[in-house]
């Protein structure tokens, strides 16, 4: 855990080579040696801009989804005259349930194609810090597509995370109650005046904005009142008069005729909330936090929360500060969170800087990893840290680098060959006559986040040492794969 609990920015001086490095790690997803030394000349302050004030980069080149808005469509006045028909003829019964499930399955493909476009927009995009706030928004306003059964839906929201994803938190938890399948996810259509459904309030408040135990279960039901009528029709947000409660409610103490957006709004001017974004900040950029607080995060938490008070919940100025602080640059914190699949598969590829040749694989092996893109295991989102890791989950992280440096996945008979063929003498490019010694402490300075003891070292030297040709391609390539099969490469 850290030893520094400062919000101040770290002296400019210390901000080499190792330090990019990690802010490209955790604000992005790693990249090329080039990449990391570029960002090291840019200078602290310089850098951090570049990669927060991500607007400024073109990502014109990206590719736009194709996505059918119309496969879940309500029912035309043809069918539901159908439907009505149905009640009493079963010939009419099968024929509306096969047309259902053909477009449930229509639709169900369209969510796999999704799911590889949004994989390689993570591996291409020249704006990566963009794409980590979104899934970070993603696990943080989660809902999954095996419960709202609408591709399209879940594209929309995923285009709201990016669009606000360094914006305001603000308009992220406005619009989160305005998010059609965030609606149906948490059964918000359902929510009537004198029926009140609780989820979507409950989830707003303990999992979206306040944290447990900072509200009643009486401001959960007052809130769901609030949030009465608050549904969708077809593709968009629809406000239902008829099912909305415009009678008074009392939420956390506050008395009004409270509609979703105030409700929202009187949880934002709560203290709890800059606090609880500032944890989930900290979380995903900073440490996980798997054996509790110590007294170090919880002050870095608190100034963090002060500044995105201060700011009206704009995130950029928070980012920035975080991004810049000695906190973030602390050897406790370097090199010493578990890499989420999304950043082991991702990372690996950036680093690698090579073409993908098979993206439905990539995308198979992150869901082997336990995290699949437009699913998170529940309305919590991913846990992260040490879930991440487990036997089986390890296996496959081990042997996805063994695929993307070689090219070679197993199989039960053996190895088969893919077409990947990685020249692994850039990695080295720069080193003039390069001894043992110096090309494993060139690859760990691109490869590894942690800094390798002595002991841990010196297999990886007579590795080489042992080699005819210590930069032959296949030296190379071996020792690379022994420095990903090592636990301190599962780390960043």
């Amino acid at each position: 855990m850290s030893r520094i609990a400062s919000l101040q920015p770290l002296a400019a001086s210390k901000f080499g080579f190792e330090q990019a490095a990690h802010l490209l790690n955790r604000a992005g997803f790693g990249g090329t040696r080039p990449q990391i030394e570029a960002l090291q000349r840019m200078g602290l302050n310089r850098a951090v801009d570049y990669l927060v004030d991500y607007d400024r980069i073109d990502e014109s080149d990206l590719p736009e989804p194709q996505c059918d808005p119309d496969i879940m469509r309500p029912p035309t006045a043809e069918e539901r005259e159908l439907q009505k028909q149905a009640r009493t003829d079963e010939v009419i019964q099968d024929r509306l349930r096969a047309a259902q499930l053909f477009r449930q399955e229509l639709d169900a493909k369209q969510m796999v194609e999704l799911e590889r476009w949004w994989l390689g927009r993570l591996i291409a995009t020249p704006r990566p810090l963009q794409e980590k706030l979104t899934l970070l928004w993603h696990g943080h306003f989660a809902s999954h597509y095996r419960a709202v059964g609408d591709s399209y839906l879940m594209l929309k929201q995923n285009q709201f995370f990016r669009t606000h994803a360094a914006g305001s938190f603000a308009d992220l938890a406005l619009g989160i109650v305005r998010d059609p399948a965030m609606i149906k996810f948490l059964n918000n259509n359902s929510n009537r005046k004198g029926r009140p459904n609780e989820n979507l309030a409950r989830e707003l408040m303990e999992l979206f904005t306040l944290g447990e135990g900072n509200y009643t279960e009486e401001d959960i039901k007052e809130g769901a009142r609030a949030l009465t009528g608050y549904t969708y029709q077809d593709n968009d947000f629809h406000f239902d008069k008829r099912a909305a409660d415009m009678e008074t409610k009392t939420i956390l103490g506050q008395t009004g005729m409270w509609d979703g957006e105030s409700f929202v709004r009187i949880l934002l001017n709560r203290q709890d909330c800059p606090t609880f974004i500032a944890y989930k900040l900290y979380r995903h950029f900073v440490a996980d936090i798997d054996d509790g607080f110590s007294d170090l995060a919880k002050s870095f938490i608190t100034q963090l929360a002060r500044l995105i008070w201060t700011m009206r919940y704009q995130l950029k100025p928070a980012l920035k500060a975080m991004f810049r602080s000695q906190t973030f640059y602390d050897p406790a914190i370097m090199g010493n969170q578990i890499k989420s699949p999304a950043q082991l598969l991702v990372g690996t590829v950036r680093m690698l800087d090579m073409p993908v040749t098979d993206i439905n694989l990539l995308g198979d092996a992150m869901n082997m990893m336990g995290q699949k893109l437009f699913n998170p295991p529940s309305v919590a989102g991913w846990y992260g840290g040490r879930s991440w890791i487990n036997t089986s989950t390890l296996f496959v992280r081990q042997n996805l680098c063994t695929y993307l440096l070689t090219g070679k996945l197993p199989f039960r008979d053996g190895w088969s060959p893919d077409q990947i063929e990685l020249d692994p003498s850039q990695f080295i490019e720069g080193l003039e006559h390069p001894t043992p010694g110096q090309i494993v402490d060139h690859l760990l300075g691109t490869f590894c986040a942690v800094k390798l003891s002595p002991e841990r070292r010196e297999p990886l030297v007579k590795f080489l040492a042992d080699r005819a040709n210590p930069t032959s391609r296949d030296a190379l390539i071996g020792v690379m794969l022994l420095i990903t099969a090592m636990p301190e490469y599962q780390l960043c």
